[in-house]
């Protein structure tokens, strides 16, 4: 399967960064390229190279409605959005999201025809206590319960191991393995078509590792954090995706 690449902008940019960010990048041949950036921000993404594609970093589980404050899916659609992050620590952790809750997501954003990023991932507690595998199930079977074994197979995961998110701190060659082929196996026991599910690995993806991770079976791509917000290096990231340097 083509792998995908997609940069999580999170809370940063500005009208003229953005742009010259937007600007530097370019499609690149056997790997799909996606940057997901701040609501504000979708409108300026549509001016973006062509075969980028376009994402946004959450979704509402409501369709509409006197729900202030959130977007819905079939607002993200009209702006020419392909993919929505949904379940990302960040959004767990900070905002209180829960596995029901991110599933609820994963729902409306395929309702809407988007491609939800189902972010799974274990804290460094967890991963001391060797819970790394039953949490990734559980935040699993929680979206399975929603969409069922059928569509979860249109999801894209991305295992991201909270402790490795914007500290500097990759997970082993190993420890990626390790967990992918948990997700694959999990997948395959629970009905789903896990061959055509893409698997991406996020958790301080650089240029300088991106390579070795990417090597690994089962790691289908990256969900890339602050690599992304420069344009050389999210593309060297890209590169090393696509089987280059």
């Amino acid at each position: 399967m083509t792998r995908l690449v997609a940069g999580n902008w999170k809370m940063n940019g500005s009208l003229a960064a953005n742009r010259e960010l937007l600007d530097g990048l370019v499609s690149i041949p056997g790997v799909e390229i996606a940057v997901c950036v701040p609501y504000p921000y979708l409108a300026q993404a549509q001016q973006r190279p062509e075969g980028v594609a376009l994402g946004a970093q959450d979704v509402s589980e409501y369709a509409a409605g006197a729900y202030t404050g959130e977007v819905s899916a079939a607002m993200l659609a009209e702006f020419g959005c392909r993919y929505a992050i949904v379940g990302h620590s960040e959004r767990r952790a900070l905002f209180g999201e829960e596995d029901a809750t991110v599933g609820r997501k994963a729902l409306a954003a395929l309702q809407a025809g988007l491609v939800p990023i189902v972010c799974v991932g274990e804290t460094l507690a967890e991963r001391d206590e060797a819970r790394a595998v039953e949490v990734i199930g559980r935040q699993l079977e929680a979206v399975r319960e929603v969409l069922g074994a059928a569509a979860m197979g249109a999801v894209v995961l991305a295992y991201e191991p909270v402790w490795a998110i914007g500290t500097g701190r990759s997970a082993s060659v190993a420890q990626v393995a390790e967990v992918h082929a948990a997700i694959r196996a999990w997948l395959k026991v629970h009905g789903v078509a896990a061959g055509g599910v893409r698997i991406l690995y996020g958790g301080s993806v650089k240029a300088d590792n991106a390579a070795a991770l990417f090597a690994v079976e089962d790691v289908d791509g990256g969900l890339i954090g602050g690599a992304s917000l420069v344009a050389a290096d999210f593309l060297a990231i890209c590169c090393a995706a696509a089987g280059g340097v």
